[in-house]
């Protein structure tokens, strides 16, 4: 494979990392926080990427992590490495010993994190439909609150958690990572430069065999990453939804879908999602009038994101490709879990709103209705016809 040349080079310096990359889900990840200095609104994510990171102070913000399994062992890392890590919840004691000893902080119950005054913030890496209830006691406990995506499993619960934390003047925050993610956000400055021109169509895919969930579909629990970088990248929300899956391991339960978006100014997407996949793709792919990006996770940084400076040309009313080689785009290293972290802690320390709020949220569970209303009419027609089981075709 020839090696892609680099794009904007002088403009976006290729740095090394500074931090270690562990993160199981092989994101990269940091942005930085210090532009919530001012609270009087919150900044766009082009801005965010453009200014230099506020680092956590260890004593002013504690923090309790509810749920340290799989994910939310990665919680426990950076929070102690960001010196705020104070309390640990899971029902699995030796897991619970285990953490402690390598990161700090002591186990706890709920209960007590709730009575503890000294706890300010409370991390909940739980099951999605525990997430309404925890969030619920703990932001009338007067916690800062941040829940894992999807932030719960229905708009009118996520709305209540909403109203709750801004009558107690509390930051609600959740999980999309990957607006957090330096790739994203250097492919969301170019996108608002206009380097690719209006943007036409987006594709995103999130495929990969497991983890498989026992609550929420494959929709639910990987179509959230996708949908919010898109509506980002589009800035608005779509007209029109539509939606269909497939269940084959329960069948009450889609393994993938597909989720298709149209736009007020004609952009549309396509997000494919699945956990029944034999390999792992994590790719979003931007086309524009002008030139075309792709985001792909799973390569190394120095080809995470690549312009192609392509586009359809016209000799007189006859189209052809005007075809073109990749472009590197330079990105510095960063976990993006990590910079999420920090951007939590700044975010209660300022008083200034999250990036990835509540209200943000209640946007993307809002699409993930409609697509799942759509997924379940294109199932009743499909089974209507007689040609496979309903529970192949359905949510």
């Amino acid at each position: 494979m020839e090696a892609a040349a680099p794009y904007g080079e002088g403009a976006w310096p290729l740095r090394s990392a500074d931090l270690p990359l562990t993160d199981p889900l092989s994101w990269g990840e940091r942005l930085d926080g210090s532009m919530m200095r001012t609270a009087a609104r919150p900044p766009t994510l082009a801005e965010s990427a453009q200014v230099a990171p506020l680092e956590a102070r260890s004593s002013d913000i504690r923090v309790a992590v509810v749920g340290c399994g799989y994910w939310g062992r990665n919680h426990v890392r950076n929070y102690a490495e960001l010196g705020a890590l104070a309390g640990l919840v899971d029902n699995h004691e030796e897991n619970v010993a285990r953490l402690v000893a390598a990161h700090g902080g002591r186990g706890m119950t709920f209960d007590e994190v709730l009575d503890d005054p000294t706890i300010t913030a409370v991390v909940c890496a739980t099951p999605p439909g525990r997430n309404f209830a925890l969030g619920k006691r703990a932001l009338a406990a007067g916690k800062h609150l941040f829940l894992e995506k999807p932030l719960t499993l229905s708009v009118a619960e996520a709305e209540e958690l909403c109203v709750l934390a801004e009558r107690q003047d509390r930051r609600l925050m959740v999980g999309h990572i990957l607006l957090y993610h330096p790739a994203f956000l250097k492919l969301l400055e170019i996108v608002r430069e206009g380097q690719l021109g209006p943007i036409q169509f987006i594709l995103s895919n999130r495929l990969n065999f497991g983890k498989i969930a026992r609550e929420e579909d494959a929709l639910w629990s990987l179509a959230p990453h996708d949908l919010s970088m898109i509506l980002a990248l589009v800035g608005g929300d779509p007209v029109c939804v539509s939606a269909t899956g497939s269940a084959f391991v329960n069948p009450s339960i889609a393994d993938l879908a597909t989720m298709q978006l149209a736009f007020p100014r004609g952009e549309r997407a396509q997000i494919f999602v699945s956990w029944l996949h034999p390999y792992k793709e994590h790719k979003l792919v931007v086309v524009g009038t002008e030139a075309m990006a792709v985001f792909d996770d799973g390569l190394s940084w120095d080809r995470k994101l690549l312009v192609y400076p392509q586009k359809v040309a016209w000799h007189g009313d006859i189209p052809f490709a005007q075809s073109a080689e990749a472009l590197a785009v330079a990105v510095e290293p960063r976990e993006p879990l990590k910079e999420q972290c920090r951007h939590f802690l700044d975010c209660i320390r300022t008083g200034a709103r999250p990036r990835t709020d509540g209200r943000e949220g209640v946007r993307v569970l809002r699409v993930l209705e409609k697509a799942s209303h759509s997924m379940a009419a294109a199932a009743t027609r499909i089974a209507g016809l007689g040609a496979v089981p309903a529970k192949r075709c359905c949510a």
